[in-house]
């Protein structure tokens, strides 16, 4: 003798079950995946440009490297953090539909540019000197972009209406 107990009618759909939304979990791996990736593409990028002098393009047309220049500093590093590390943030988010995507790729991108400013060569030298303004400038304002769009979205509120739960 067994008590069945009536469904509840709630007007909500019943929530997918562990392999209800494969597609949708594929998406999401692949979306931080290419997230991560693309912050390790675009940190190293930066780092190479935070170096980049005035005398850089004189440099090349003699056939020499780029960072045997000299002059004043470009600080082309700088809008470049600012904006890759926008669309990182954005790109994360959208593609996965969850707001904690924004966090790998700013801890990511944080770690490779302290790793860079605490690491020293072979020849005893760091990678980012105290000395390269544009260096440093870039950690706080490509790491300050990150934050930023989190607090963005902190800020507003959830879509309760979205086929995603926790999407922006």
């Amino acid at each position: 003798m067994t008590a069945e107990t009536p469904a509840v009618v709630t007007g909500e759909p019943a929530p997918a079950g562990p392999s209800g939304d494969v597609g949708g979990t594929a998406v999401r791996v692949a979306g931080i995946s290419i997230a991560l990736l693309a912050t390790v593409v675009t940190a190293v990028l930066e780092l190479q440009l935070s170096a980049l002098r005035t005398g850089a393009i004189g440099a090349i047309l003699d056939g020499n490297s780029p960072y045997a220049g000299s002059g004043a500093p470009l600080p082309l590093a700088v809008p470049l953090a600012i904006g890759l590390n926008l669309a990182i943030s954005w790109f994360a988010v959208s593609t996965t539909g969850r707001r904690w995507a924004a966090g790998p790729p700013w801890a990511l991108w944080t770690l490779i540019m302290l790793a860079a400013a605490g690491t020293r060569t072979s020849e005893g030298d760091y990678l980012v000197g105290g000395t390269n303004w544009v260096a440093l400038v870039t950690i706080l304002a490509g790491s300050l972009t990150f934050a930023v769009y989190v607090y963005r979205m902190i800020l507003t509120p959830l879509n309760r209406d979205s086929e995603l739960s926790g999407s922006v």
